[in-house]
């Protein structure tokens, strides 16, 4: 669903609006609400962030921020999981993480929900690596796959056993969704 207004926002007015919930995202000039994420989506961008942070976050390499708002270009985008190396996070004078991103996360992880139209989030990855994204994952909870972007690449389909591109973090395709059972 598209919101329309009656007239057009630029995205510094966008920015402005009090957060929803849905979250709202500005694309192409349009607001659009974000899906709201359900169980198994839940699931994995929980278990995502985790992985990822336990890698990277103590030795300063990087941090994945589960929903975080990145506004850059002419978008304001909130990926599932956006990560960032460790010398790109902006911070405010006193050091802490600021509530605005204004640029592109270094790796951004989308999962499909259900009610989701894929090119509509394949879009977002790609708009992410037009503007300097290093990586881009689409994960797709009902085949079981993710679509790993690289910078000026074809995508690459990964499924069952394949190995995942990432900072040192080896995962393969079924670790991933192992996630999904929790017996």
């Amino acid at each position: 669903m598209t919101i329309t207004t009656t007239q057009a926002l630029t995205l510094e007015e966008f920015l402005k609006l009090p957060e929803t919930k849905p979250s709202l995202e500005y694309i192409n000039g349009e607001i659009i609400p974000k899906s709201m994420p359900k169980g198994r989506h839940s699931r994995l961008q929980g278990k995502l962030c985790d992985a990822i942070n336990q890698i990277a976050e103590e030795p300063k390499i990087a941090y994945a921020f589960p929903e975080l708002r990145c506004s850059f270009g002419e978008h304001s985008i909130i990926p599932d999981v956006a990560v960032f190396e460790w010398k790109r996070i902006p911070l405010t004078v006193d050091g802490q993480v600021p509530d605005n991103f204004e640029l592109p996360p270094d790796w951004t992880i989308e999962i499909l929900s259900p009610e989701q139209k894929p090119n509509k989030v394949i879009g977002n990855i790609l708009y992410c690596l037009k503007f300097g994204s290093r990586l881009g994952w689409f994960i797709d909870p009902d085949d079981l796959s993710i679509l790993v972007f690289l910078p000026e690449q074809q995508p690459e389909l990964f499924q069952d056993k394949g190995i995942l591109p990432e900072i040192d973090l080896a995962l393969t395709v079924n670790q991933v969704f192992s996630w999904l059972k929790m017996e």
